[in-house]
């Protein structure tokens, strides 16, 4: 780190600075005289985080980069080189109210210049010489971070919500078809044990009856593994297995049909039947291989229904990563899904949803559960432009160094007017109560700042696309600096 041999600092050099643009010559001089330059390598800090809020600084010539320690992990800023972008003690107008340390760091990202002013310095000046917007500056500190934490613990509120409100939906529904099966079931096994005991009554031999549940294993292995059958040929099956168990003398002969047919029972499955057991227990014997068949049915239903739950509680997992470390490598496409899973029962059902995925794209550092989060606000944000109808499409793909996600819908888009707006914290163009205008300014937060990434938006009426650019290698200062 250097300053000029002879001390001075060049106020002409100040005034090109967009902060000093409108100083008096005056006033330059001033601060010329209180403050010097500074040089900073490649990569060395110009201040660290924690350390005493001595200096406020001003970025002359290079390029830096801030970042900002907090409990989910450090936050890195996209990277800057435009003179008059500042730091530091930047609160020091606060007086004896301000942090008395850092409460970021700086880094040099190129051979850089900075302004240096001591910090007591830079609060006398700004009360001196702008007391008014001393004052309002004082306002909008305090207020913007009261605001802040109250519109952040409803963002998480909402989002927790969200979770909530689309997993018990999903989780419904194949909750529901293992209480009907299981209700189902308890009266299939005690019909099959009467059965049982009917054929026991009768005097069957025990070799005829082991017989008869070698076919039911057969008969129930079977179960959703036949080749499939149009509509009209079941029906003809089923017309064909109907009038031979009538002929049989069989009841309730039109009831058993659809479930023996179901597990592929055919004439000649009929004439085994009679053949293995005797004319005389065939009548009886269907009937409880009917009940056989519709039992495993009925396990069958019961297995796919407690497979979707504990699917659905693995999506729920992946996307609040309650078992991971916050930065790792992770798979985009098990982010995506895990996010769409999540979101199954909020997608109206004239909406299509069509994935495109680059499978060749690698794993990505990142911090998983904050990616989850922008894909929710870009997911959320394509439903709500679409209204009950449309194709929202995810697709991935990737170049040499950056993955590239993007999400698009068919809404009516985003006019050109505010397109520049639309990453601006508390932009919205949600009717109140709708919106907080925050989650694009988020995602925008977690992409660039967290990410050294990319977020950017192009559209037209009918054809909307926010692309997401992720490095494939952590970048310093990304996920930590």
């Amino acid at each position: 780190m250097t300053t000029p041999i002879d001390g001075t600092v060049d106020i002409d050099a100040l005034r090109k600075l967009f902060l000093f643009e409108r100083l008096t010559d005056e006033q330059l001089t001033l601060l010329a005289a209180k403050g010097e330059v500074r040089e900073y390598a490649k990569d060395e800090f110009i201040l660290r985080q924690g350390e005493p809020s001595e200096t406020f600084f001003v970025l002359m010539e290079g390029e830096i980069q801030m970042s900002t320690d907090t409990d989910a992990g450090p936050v890195a800023q996209p990277r800057s080189t435009q003179p008059g972008v500042y730091g530091g003690a930047v609160s020091a107008y606060l007086g004896n109210r301000a942090p008395a340390t850092y409460q970021h760091s700086l880094r040099a990202c190129a051979p850089t210049k900075m302004f240096a002013l001591p910090a007591k310095k830079f609060g006398y000046i700004v009360t001196e010489w702008f007391p008014m917007a001393m004052h309002l500056l004082e306002g909008m500190t305090y207020g913007g971070r009261a605001a802040r934490e109250i519109i952040d613990r409803r963002q998480r509120l909402t989002a927790l919500g969200t979770i909530t409100a689309g997993l018990t939906h999903e989780l419904n529904n194949p909750a529901a078809a293992a209480v009907r099966a299981v209700s189902e079931l308890r009266t299939l096994i005690r019909e099959s044990r009467v059965q049982l005991a009917g054929l026991a009554t009768d005097g069957i031999p025990p070799q005829k009856l082991l017989h008869l549940i070698e076919m039911a294993e057969g008969c129930a292995q079977a179960v959703g593994t036949l080749a499939p059958r149009t509509p009209m040929e079941v029906s003809d099956a089923e017309d064909e297995v109907g009038e031979a168990l009538e002929e049989l003398g069989v009841t309730d002969a039109w009831d058993l049909a659809p479930s023996l047919v179901n597990a592929g029972f055919s004439l000649e499955s009929l004439a085994k039947i009679r053949s293995k057991v005797g004319e005389e227990h065939a009548g009886a014997a269907l009937r409880w291989l009917a009940d056989a068949v519709e039992i495993s049915q009925m396990l069958g239903e019961i297995t796919e229904a407690t497979e979707r739950i504990t699917s659905l509680l693995s999506s729920a997992k992946q996307y609040s990563q309650m078992d991971r470390a916050p930065f790792q490598m992770v798979d985009a496409h098990e982010l995506l899904d895990s996010t769409i899973a999540i979101f199954r029962g909020k997608i109206p059902p004239d909406i299509n949803v069509v994935t495109d995925y680059d499978r060749t794209l690698p794993e990505i550092p990142a911090y998983a559960g904050e990616l989850n989060q922008v894909w929710t606000n870009l997911i959320a944000n394509a439903l709500d432009a679409m209204g009950s109808q449309g194709t929202l499409t995810i697709r991935t793909a990737h170049d040499e160094d950056e993955a590239i996600i993007e999400i698009g819908d068919t809404g009516p888009g985003v006019p050109d007017a505010i397109k520049d707006r639309i990453f601006e914290p508390f932009f919205t163009t949600k009717t109140v109560g709708h919106g907080t205008g925050l989650g694009l300014d988020i995602s925008y937060r977690i992409v660039a700042g967290r990410h050294s990434g990319e977020l950017k938006v192009r559209s037209v009426p009918g054809d909307t696309w926010f692309e997401v650019r992720l490095p494939l290698r952590e970048i310093p200062g990304a996920s930590a600096v």
